[in-house]
Formats: C-alpha cells, structure tokens, sequence
C-alpha cells in the first residue's frame, strides 16, 4: 500500500529519537521478504522483544477431506450459530497448501493475535468491530474488505454483534495485493481502476497517543508448525509514531466501481485481490449489459484452472433461483464441473436492466478440499439444483433422488 505517517517519527531512520525524560524510543521493523519488500517504521515506548514466557498452545492444521465424489457445493455460513471469537473459533470451510478459507460469527473481542504464516484478507458480513494495531485503530463496518498483513499483532475488538467474518488466510505464505495491473511502475494505482487511494482507509493512529501501556500481556502468535502463546513484558500498541507502506486497510466493497459492456463481462473484469494462489473479485449492482440480444446472467463454464468460491452477501441472486442460495451462503465450483445459472435464469434476465446482488468470489489455482465438518452447514441437494428441481424452491417437477451421496 501507498506510503503513511501517524503520530512523532525521527527525520531519519536509525537515528536517536528520544522521549520527553529523554530516554531512547525503540525502533521497530515490520516488513516483507526480508528486507526487500514493503515496510514500516515503529517507535515503541518500551522494548518491544521481551518475553517472560511462553507455551505451545494446542494446534491442529485445519482438518481438510477431499471434495469425493466431485460435486459443487453449498455451505450455509448463515447456520453457524454465534459464539467466541474471530481468532480461536474459526469454522474452516476449505483450503488448500496456499489458503485456507474460514468463517467466524464472533460474539467477544478476540486476543491479541499475530499470524507469522501470511496475510489475512477479511470480509465483514455483520456487525462492527475495531481492529486494534500498533499502527492505531481501524474501525470497520459490514461490507468491508480488511488486509492484515503478515505478522501484524492485531486484535478483534467487538462492537455490534455478531461479528460474522468471512477470512482468507494465505496458509502458504505470502500477501495479499492490489492486482498489478491496476499499478503504476511506482505502485500507484491507475486512473480508470475499479477503486482508488482515496477509497482506502488506513488506521487512525498512533494507537495510545504517547500515552504508556501497560504489560504484561499475552499474545497468541501463529506459525507454520505451531502455535505459540508469548508473554510480552510491555504491551505491542504502546507506540508513539510510525512510518511506511506496510500497515492494515480497509476498503468497503460498495466502493468497488463495476464495469459494464453490451455483452456480458467476465469474472476478471470484478478483480479486486491478488494473493499467492488465488485472486479476488467482487460483484456490487451495476446497470446490465445493453446489448439488444444480451443475455445477462452468467454463461455455463467449466473452471479449467481453478476452483470458484462465491459468497453471497446482498441483495437479489436471479441467476441461482431456485438453487437455495441466499444471503450468507457460500457455493463452491470445483474445476472438472461444469455450472452455471439456474433453469429458467436466462429468460428471466431478458428485459431486466440492472443487477442488485453483491457477492465476493475467490478463484484457486489448485483444487480445494473441504473442512471436515462442513456437513454441519452443507445443503446436500445443490449438486442436484440444475436437474433435480424441487417444487420447494419454486422450480418444477420432482425428478428421482440421485444416487451419489454427498460429503458427510
């Protein structure tokens, strides 16, 4: 991201910066790829590295099973009852060796938490919350998007709940970005790009205004093998100023700017996210195609690199009715599947003139696999929802139960 000042920083870096009792600040490096990629300066009141304890926390990898047989699938996050909090009561949807997909409708503020794996990308469903960083406070509302990255210690302060959160974790490492070709060579973004710097927002910091913090404190720090409960001597927000181009964003999907086109536009023009493995898009409400002859839902296709995830956030879904999806769903098409819209969709979209629906969707370049207990959330009829129409959902006749049983 773009470069940032908060707060009281030196004019020069790793130069002597001292308090009003003239004791020395203590400079902290946050940053990417080592020393080469983007970074941030922060000046902490207190030592920032002293731990007077530490214990393993228990920690198994999320549980995955295979997509077996090969079918499309609908989870039902609406289901998942509230309760915990956004770091320990994750619900794993899928994931693969590059991400892992998670679901969590938090009723408290979470612990300090620090992913050392890879950034998160977090979209807010419901409710409000402030994520709280050495870099200050980020409030954030449903229908935001919300970039952490890598090693940033953070916590998930509750407002009005539940918090229901969808998070991509990139499991294997890496960042999240602003898709390169919406970047100058310098890194700003592109006049003509769907959203902007403007469209930002960054945290309101520094976090405790020079004001000291108390320690100790605890801090749940997650790594590729383990999982690692450290006891800092000094609280990690007690920061007087900071500096640079690595720090938590927000972006509000409604702020997303759509393209339209006499045809209709494939799911690349929506970009929104690049990560390691998997890309990002986002569907807001924007005038149909104008094309007299359109047809405006989506064409059949078959995802020949990667799996598609869909969640549906608001609004009207006319091209999955009668399929069971709604608001807080989530869908899955897997490569090797062909799918499409709903029967009956294309006719219905003729004289339509705009879309309302708003939905993220989360391309993979390797096959999914499943959290093992998404049978919990799982409408086991979707695979069935193109053929097998249900007078229940409004769609026809009933034709004979299949005979492929889906993921239990």
């Amino acid at each position: 991201m773009y470069y940032r000042r908060a707060g009281r920083i030196p004019p020069k870096r790793h130069s002597r910066f001292r308090a009003p009792d003239g004791a020395l600040y203590h400079e902290e490096l946050q940053g990417e790829e080592g020393f080469s990629g983007n970074q941030s300066f922060l000046y902490h009141r207190r030592i920032p590295t002293a731990i007077s304890a530490a214990r393993t926390l228990p920690r198994a990898g999320p549980e995955l099973v295979r997509n077996d047989p090969l079918l499309p699938r609908h989870l039902r996050t609406q289901d998942l009852a509230p309760r915990g909090d956004a770091v320990h009561d994750r619900f794993t949807l899928a994931g693969n060796a590059e991400l892992t997909l998670c679901f969590a409708a938090a009723t408290e503020t979470g612990p300090l938490y620090r992913n050392a794996v890879g950034d998160e990308l977090v979209f807010v469903a419901s409710g409000t919350a402030v994520l709280e960083s050495p870099f200050g406070a980020l409030p954030v509302h449903a229908g935001d998007y919300v970039v952490i990255p890598c090693s940033t210690t953070h916590r998930w302060a509750v407002g009005d709940g539940p918090l229901r959160l969808l998070i991509v974790e990139a499991a294997g490492g890496g960042h999240v970005r602003v898709p390169r070709r919406y970047l100058s060579p310098t890194g700003q973004i592109l006049d003509g790009s769907p959203y902007n710097e403007r469209d930002v927002r960054a945290p309101e910091g520094p976090p405790d205004g020079g004001d000291a913090r108390d320690g100790p404190v605890d801090v749940v720090v997650r790594t590729r093998d383990a999982t690692t409960l450290y006891t800092y001597d000094n609280h990690p927000f007690d920061v007087v100023g900071w500096d640079g181009c690595n720090y938590p964003w927000a972006l509000d999907i409604r702020e997303f700017a759509p393209s339209t086109g006499a045809l209709h536009l494939p799911p690349p023009t929506y970009l929104t996210f690049e990560g390691p493995g998997f890309v990002v898009c986002s569907f807001v409400p924007r005038l149909f195609d104008y094309h007299p002859d359109a047809v405006k839902v989506p064409f059949n296709h078959s995802n020949v690199d990667s799996d598609e995830v869909l969640f549906y956030w608001a609004g009207d879904f006319m091209s999955r009715t009668g399929s069971g999806i709604g608001q807080g769903s989530v869908s899955l098409h897997p490569a090797g599947f062909i799918h499409g819209p709903q029967p009956g969709s294309a006719e219905r979209s003729l004289d339509a003139v705009r879309t309302e629906e708003t939905a993220v969707m989360i391309d993979t370049f390797a096959p999914l696999r499943l959290g093992a207990e998404v049978g919990r959330i799982e409408d086991d009829q979707y695979a069935w929802s193109w053929s097998r129409l249900d007078p229940a959902r409004g769609s026809g006749p009933e034709s004979p139960e299949p005979t492929t049983q889906t993921l239990r």
